[in-house]
């Protein structure tokens, strides 16, 4: 195998095993309670960008069906790991959340999401 990919190889595997613990943080860490996810979300900025009616056509996509369609806006695969990675990452236009919330209140927002 080529230098380069074992290196790409190595860097899939990776990536893989950041997103399965991410994944598992957010199940294994707090199963979330979803009435305090929506406070975390009306509280900190996330309804300004993000509705939760459906409608587009805010700044940031709805919330609405999230954990039902296929990819998110940046062509990421919609599943835990990929969601948290958003929130805390930020990215196109989003702030990143990763040392405003805590690990309870991401966790209370993914069940708040999950029960859109």
């Amino acid at each position: 195998m080529t230098q380069r990919k074992l290196a790409s190889v190595t860097t899939f595997a990776l990536t893989g095993v950041l997103a399965f613990g991410l994944a598992a943080t957010v199940r294994a860490g707090a199963a979330g309670d979803a009435a305090k996810g929506k406070d975390v979300f009306e509280g900190n900025m996330c309804a300004q960008c993000h509705n939760i009616t459906g409608a587009e056509g805010g700044v940031g996509p709805t919330m609405k069906g999230l954990f039902k369609r296929k990819t998110l806006k940046n062509g990421s695969p919609v599943s835990d790991a990929t969601v948290l990675a958003q929130i805390n990452k930020g990215g196109g236009g989003m702030p990143p959340y990763e040392t405003t919330l805590s690990d309870e209140d991401k966790a209370n927002v993914m069940a708040y999401l999950h029960s859109l």
